[in-house]
């Protein structure tokens, strides 16, 4: 009989105006991958916060027994002296520091009077080799990708002698490739007699890693799911997680496309940093009324990139071309005179570049169109905290009130704040990238639904999306784009996951 590793006993966290867990037991065997998942807000990442010393003993109530004893972490370092190890979804690396520097932050080898420099980018060396990370540790992380990084911060654990590894949405910025590499990493370790727990949206992903599945919804355990016993079906496991079947993953709209309202001609960007770069390379499309238009392509293809370039210059250099909305030819030289024009645009980076963590719901939502709460610089905080309201309530968003700071919202909740904010701000046309990544099933369809309402108003929606299904369940039309460059475009009807790919792997270079 396995060994029992972890067990949380009735464990209760409590926040301002929220039971955020109510009364959850979870037990974790020695060497298993024990899933979490949830609808956002359903308190998965509470508790695991709970378990690393994040929410310090006696913030909550409950036992932690973790290798037959019971712990009190304060503390992260107390968690991590006992080999339990967190990576969050946002990962914690510094950008302008090397992958053995950062691997080592806070845990230096050495002195306390002096680093051992030579010690540590062989570790390095040798952690990323045993993560099959073909990168020098002396190379800067903003000198790789975020599938690299995300291998960086397993390593990174592997340096602390991680007995339990916990991973929040780990595959929620990865493609299909490095999210398939990181998953079999997580089973080679498993045969090593290492334990890990994994949150994720990705039931797919799930079913094909975990041994078990524990559903949370509302802050309690609704069912502990075992791979030798049940079904691992992704009904199953929805039905569990929202408390209903979803018969359809994407609802039902009726397509009315009217006249190019958009157009985008000869469009080039260069690097902002590395001089002769083209990270998009004259790029032609257009976006008709009341259309859901898809672009497609594997991470690093430009797709953010372009997006940003065409909102206010957001990103690169030297950038050409024309724009021409609804048959006039205009210029967006900054963000303000993009929004001026109707076009909004909702960041894949929710957290740097999306939302003001620190300031309220109410904040957030009328930043972009501030306008609308104010005369003669004076903002009428009455009619800001109603509309905020209002929005909230069209958004379904989770919170105790529209006082409450964004920073201690869920990810999904976050993102329909950062859907509300530009919603307020009554665009013609919406960009945007990655609107579901790392949200769980039901609020997907909250948002594939307020999509469906805008287009059948007559506005028009650019959606850029990793997840194929999502945009062949959701778009009129798909352009694909690879290596910055527009390669091929297709109606929705008549895509499929098969032909995107072929085009992209026989446009590569």
């Amino acid at each position: 009989m396995a060994k029992t590793l972890l067990e949380m006993k009735n464990i209760t966290k409590l926040f301002p105006g929220v039971k955020a867990l109510d009364n959850v037991n979870l037990q974790v065997e020695e060497g298993e991958i024990h899933a979490l998942c949830g609808e956002n807000g359903a308190g998965k990442s509470t508790l695991m916060n709970v378990l690393s010393g994040i929410y310090p003993y006696g913030s909550y109530s409950g036992e932690i027994i973790y290798d037959g004893n019971i712990c009190k972490f304060q503390k992260i370092r107390d968690s991590e002296e006992k080999g339990i190890v967190i990576i969050h979804q946002e990962l914690a690396l510094v950008p302008l520091l090397s992958i053995g520097e950062n691997m080592f932050l806070g845990n230096e080898r050495g002195s306390k009077a002096k680093i051992n420099w030579a010690e540590t980018y062989t570790k390095a060396d040798a952690l990323l080799n045993m993560v099959g990370l073909k990168e020098s540790s002396k190379t800067l992380i903003k000198d790789i990708g975020v599938g690299k990084q995300q291998l960086v911060e397993i390593a990174k654990a592997l340096g602390k002698n991680v007995r339990l590894l916990i991973l929040d949405e780990p595959t929620a910025s990865l493609n299909d490739t490095e999210s398939r590499h990181l998953l079999d990493l997580l089973l080679e370790f498993k045969k090593k007699g290492m334990t890990s727990i994994i949150i994720s949206h990705k039931l797919n992903e799930l079913s094909y890693v975990a041994d078990k599945i524990t559903v949370i919804r509302d802050g309690s355990v609704i069912t502990t799911l075992d791979k030798k016993k049940d079904s691992f079906t992704e009904d199953t496991i929805i039905s569990a997680m929202v408390g209903r079947s979803i018969t359809d993953r994407f609802p039902k709209r009726e397509s009315h496309v009217g006249e190019i309202c958009f157009e985008v001609k000869d469009w080039c960007v260069d690097h902002p940093v590395f001089d002769g770069i083209k990270v998009c390379d004259n790029i032609n499309f257009n976006l008709r009324k009341g259309e859901v238009l898809g672009i497609s392509g594997l991470m690093g293809a430009g797709r953010t990139e372009l997006s940003m370039s065409i909102f206010g210059h957001s990103y690169g250099a030297n950038i050409q071309g024309k724009l021409f909305l609804n048959g006039k030819e205009v210029s967006f030289p900054n963000v303000k005179s993009a929004i001026k024009n109707k076009i909004a645009y909702v960041t894949e980076d929710r957290k740097g570049n999306g939302l003001i963590l620190s300031e309220s719901i109410s904040k957030n939502t009328t930043a972009a169109k501030i306008d609308k709460v104010s005369k003669n610089f004076i903002i009428d905080f009455d009619k800001e905290r109603a509309d905020s309201q209002a929005m909230a309530k069209d958004m379904h968003t989770k919170c105790y009130s529209v006082d409450e700071d964004v920073g201690n919202l869920s990810g999904g909740n976050m993102q329909k704040v950062l859907l509300g904010k530009w919603l307020y701000a009554e665009p013609d046309i919406l960009i945007l990238d990655e609107p579901t990544r790392g949200i769980d099933v039901g609020a997907k369809y909250e948002i594939y639904c307020i999509i469906n309402k805008m287009v059948a108003e007559g506005k028009s929606v650019i959606m850029i999306s990793s997840e194929m299904p999502e945009l062949l369940g959701m778009c009129d039309r798909i352009y694909v784009m690879n290596e910055g460059r527009m390669i091929a475009e297709m109606d929705g009807k008549e895509a499929t996951q098969e032909k995107i790919m072929t085009c992209i792997i026989n446009s590569s270079k």
